[in-house]
C-alpha cells in the first residue's frame, strides 16, 4: 500500500517548464536536509523533497521495503509532479528511486542515485537504533539535553547533531519523528536490495554519484550498475564521504545540474 508522503516543495524561480525534481533522502534523514540544496536547485525547475515513511513527518508503516518506498514516490510523483520527474535519491533514497526508475519508467525523466548501487551492504546501523531508544525521552527538555545521552552510542559529535535532528521537543514533551520499531524490524532488508519483482534495464539517463572517501560505491558494482542502467554517468567527489551533499555541498550542486542541463526539458 503506498502512502502520501509529507513533501516540502519549491516553485521553479525563472516559471521554466522542465519536468520537476523528486529528492529522496537517505536512512535517519528528512526532506529538510535537502531543503538548501533543493532551493538553489529550483533556478530551473520546480523541487519536491519527500519524507520517507516512518521519517519525518510522513506516515508511520510497519511495512518498509524498497517495493513499498517505490510505491510512495510513484503516488507522490503522480500526485505532485504531474506524473512525470527527475529522480534524485541519497543512500536508502537512492536505492528506493533505483526500485521506483526499474518498475515504473515512465515516471522517471532522469535517474540520480548519490552514494549508493543495487547491492547489498554489511554495514551495521543497529548501534544508531539502540542508542536513540535508550534515550529517556522524560529527561529531555530540549534537544540539546538528548546530547549527552546519545554520546554513549554514538561517539561522533557531527552524527549525532545529524541524528538528533529526528528529535522533535514541543511544550516540554520530546517524541521521535523516526519510526524506530519499524525501522530496526527492516534494517537487513535494507542493506539489502530487493529480488521481489523482475529488473528489466532502466534506459533512461542516469548520474551515479560518489565520494571519493566512500565505500558505498566500489568498482566492483559497476558491472552491476551498467546492467540496470545502462545510460550511466559515474560522477566520483573527490574527498567526499557518504553524506556527500552535505559535505561537499558546491561540487554536489554542480555535479547535479550540469547532469538535468543535459536531460531534455520534457
Amino acid at each position: 500500500m503506498s502512502l502520501d508522503l509529507n513533501h516540502l516543495a519549491h516553485e521553479a524561480l525563472d516559471g521554466a517548464e522542465s519536468v520537476p525534481l523528486l529528492i529522496a533522502h537517505g536512512l535517519y534523514g528528512s526532506a529538510r536536509n535537502f531543503n538548501s540544496l533543493g532551493k538553489r536547485l529550483a533556478r530551473d525547475r520546480p523541487v519536491i523533497m519527500v519524507d520517507m515513511r516512518n521519517h519525518g513527518e510522513s506516515p508511520w508503516n510497519d511495512e518498509m521495503t524498497y517495493a513499498a518506498m517505490a510505491h510512495d514516490l510513484a503516488r507522490a510523483i503522480e500526485r505532485e509532479c504531474d506524473g512525470r520527474a527527475a529522480v534524485l535519491g541519497h543512500s536508502m533514497g537512492g536505492k528506493a528511486a533505483m526500485a521506483l526508475a526499474l518498475t515504473r519508467p515512465d515516471l522517471v525523466s532522469a535517474l540520480m542515485v548519490a552514494d549508493i548501487a543495487p547491492v547489498a551492504y554489511d554495514h551495521s546501523h543497529d548501534g544508531y537504533i539502540s542508542a536513540m531508544q535508550q534515550i529517556d525521552l522524560s529527561q529531555v527538555r530540549r534537544r540539546s539535553d538528548a546530547d549527552p545521552m546519545l554520546a554513549g552510542g554514538v561517539d561522533e559529535p557531527m552524527l549525532r547533531s545529524f541524528l538528533l535532528q529526528n528529535l522533535l521537543v514541543e511544550g516540554g514533551q520530546a517524541r521521535w519523528r523516526l519510526n524506530l520499531d519499524a525501522l530496526e524490524a527492516a534494517l537487513p532488508e535494507l542493506m539489502s536490495w530487493p529480488s521481489e519483482w523482475p529488473e528489466p534495464a532502466y534506459e533512461g539517463p542516469c548520474l551515479f554519484i560518489h565520494g571519493t572517501a566512500s565505500d558505498y560505491v566500489e568498482e566492483a558494482a559497476h558491472p552491476r550498475i551498467r546492467a540496470l542502467f545502462p545510460d550511466v554517468t559515474f560522477a566520483p567527489i573527490a574527498g567526499a564521504g557518504h553524506w556527500l551533499h552535505a559535505e561537499a555541498p558546491e561540487a554536489f550542486l554542480a555535479t547535479v545540474s550540469e547532469f538535468l542541463a543535459a536531460v531534455p526539458r520534457g
